[in-house]
This record gives structure tokens, sequence and C-alpha cells, in this order.
């Protein structure tokens, strides 16, 4: 079995204060010890702190999210230092020199890097929601809609900080492949690797893409932004053990000959066993690429789906 060659060349946009710098209102910071010492062995992070950007001092005074007769505005609870234009001003002029970072880690809860669940106060102070998202963020990710984005709480989740990961490795495969220029043949090729990464996450979404490169006419960019959409939609959908196993059975028929039943048995009972919660899928999946190794075939080698990040992050080793 052949190894990935993982790009090590990978920029990630992230909230400053998550690599440590001391940024935040009291002059402190989140630092994220996965983002550090372990994902930050594979890529290059390219720290931001909007508020920072804008001109607030550290320490400063806090600010928040506040709904004015329907309308989110960030300032002190008493509506002095909205800071509102300025954060989605910063976002504005931001957002189209990230054209070459292939995801963005924010930092969650903030009024101005959330992602989502941001707190959003009443006018009087008394009341408030959990609904909103960071004035930054948000243009951030208005511009680059199939970026991968994630909050540094939620990567603490074995499965979301997998998910991710696997999206930053797909979308700067894509970003490389873009970079060389989209053609027929290698749009095609880029798929036939995803096949079965694809199918685990999402089963529609893997049969339109098939269908859309199958019936491919006009123009060929229009035709590689859409599949970008359905690749990344697809992805950021959790893979369930379902949908694991259904991946790894289709795998399996590639040694129906090379196998015998005992075999066959076994790799059987392997993915059933993943399926019930029994074990976690790097039980199957070793057993697949053992197969791989002895009874090589060139497809499967290819595919993503057996190695989708790096070995080392060991992200696969907890479901």
């Amino acid at each position: 079995m052949s190894h990935q060659v993982f790009d090590t060349d990978i920029n990630i946009g992230i909230s400053a204060c998550l690599v440590g710098q001391k940024v935040r209102f009291d002059a402190s910071h989140k630092r994220s010890a996965f983002c550090v010492n372990e994902f930050g062995r594979h890529v290059k992070f390219v720290p931001y702190c909007p508020e920072v950007a804008i001109g607030l001092p550290v320490p400063r005074p806090t600010v928040r999210q506040i709904d004015v007769d329907g309308v989110i505005h960030v300032s002190r609870p008493d509506g002095s230092m909205d800071v509102t234009q300025q954060l989605r001003d910063y976002g504005r002029k931001l957002a189209p020199k990230l054209q070459a970072i292939s995801g963005y880690i924010f930092c969650a809860k903030s009024p101005s890097c959330g992602m989502e669940r941001v707190k959003v106060y009443s006018q009087d102070g008394k009341g408030s929601t959990s609904d909103g998202v960071g004035v930054f963020a948000r243009e951030i990710m208005e511009r680059h809609p199939h970026l991968p984005c994630e909050e540094n709480g939620r990567l603490n989740d074995a499965k979301l900080r997998e998910n991710f990961v696997a999206r930053v490795f797909a979308y700067k495969h894509w970003q490389t492949l873009q970079a060389k220029g989209f053609s027929k043949h290698n749009l095609m090729t880029f798929h036939s690797q995803y096949k079965y990464l694809l199918m685990s996450h999402d089963l529609i979404r893997y049969k339109e893409a098939g269908r859309l490169l199958a019936n491919m006419n006009g123009d060929i960019d229009q035709v590689a932004e859409q599949y970008l959409a359905l690749l990344m939609a697809a992805m950021k959908k959790m893979a369930t053990r379902k949908g694991h196993a259904n991946t790894l059975q289709h795998i399996q028929g590639y040694f129906s000959e090379q196998l015998n039943a005992d075999e066959k048995r076994e790799l059987c009972q392997h993915i059933e066993d993943y399926r019930i919660g029994l074990v976690p899928l790097m039980v199957p999946l070793t057993m697949i690429k053992h197969y791989l190794m002895e009874f090589p075939k060139d497809y499967l080698a290819q595919q993503v789906y057996l190695q989708p990040h790096p070995a080392s992050l060991k992200l696969r080793y907890g479901y």
C-alpha cells in the first residue's frame, strides 16, 4: 500500500489568543494545546485578533453583542464604545486576502470571533439568547462559504476534531488542483480519490457529485465550483458508524477473490463490530490496509478515505 503524501504548506487562520498571544480583554490568552502542540506540527497558523486590529487596547473594557431594535451591535453594556462597524469593515477588508488559507479556527463565544452560539443581550441587559455569530467571523465565513471553519471548544470533541482536520486537508488538495487549472480529467481523478470518503459522509451528495461530473459540460470553472460545494457540504456532515460500515463493505468487495472464507468472515465481523460500537474504526481499517499491502490494488491505494490526514495526529483512534 502506498502511503499518502500530505502537503506541508498549509496555512490556517486562527484567533490569535488560541496560539497563546495575550490579546484578550484581560491581557490573557486561551492557548489551545491541540492546535499548538499537535495540529501545529502539520500546518502554519496565521493569527488574527480583530479587536486589537481595529485599535482596541490590551487590556480593554469588555464588549458584548446587544440587540438594539433587531440590529446587532458590539459595544459596552451601556452602548458606549460601539465597534460594530469597525469589526465588520476589518472582516470585509481581510477576507479577500485569505485565499491562501485552508481553514480557520475561531475563538468560541467571542462577540467578534465566535462562529456560532454567541450570547446576544437584550438592550436593557435583563435577558439574552445564544444564537449570535461573531461580527468579524461572519464576514470571513460569508466571503469563503466552503472554507473549513471550527471553534476551539468544539475541537475538544474527537469526532468534530477529526472532521475538521479531514476537511482542511481536502480543501488544501482542492486548492492545489485549482492552482494547476481545472480540466475534466483532473476533476474526475480528484473525485475518484475521494469516492469512499464522500460515501462515508453523505451518500446522497456523493451520488450528486458523480452525476455532476458524468454529465460535465459548459464552463469547467462553474462545474468545479458546484463540485466543491458538494464536496465540502458532504464532508461537513458527520460520518456515522452506519456510513463507515457501508463504505468498508464496499471496499471489502475488492478482496472477494483473494480472501478465503475464514478471512472474509473475520473482516465482516470486524466491520459489524464497528457498526454496533464494539470496536473503533481503526480495527477494520487496519485489517483492510493489511490486505491492501498483501494484495495491492492501485485504485484502493489512492483512496483518501484510508488516510485522510497524517497518522501521527491519531484522529481515528477515539471512535
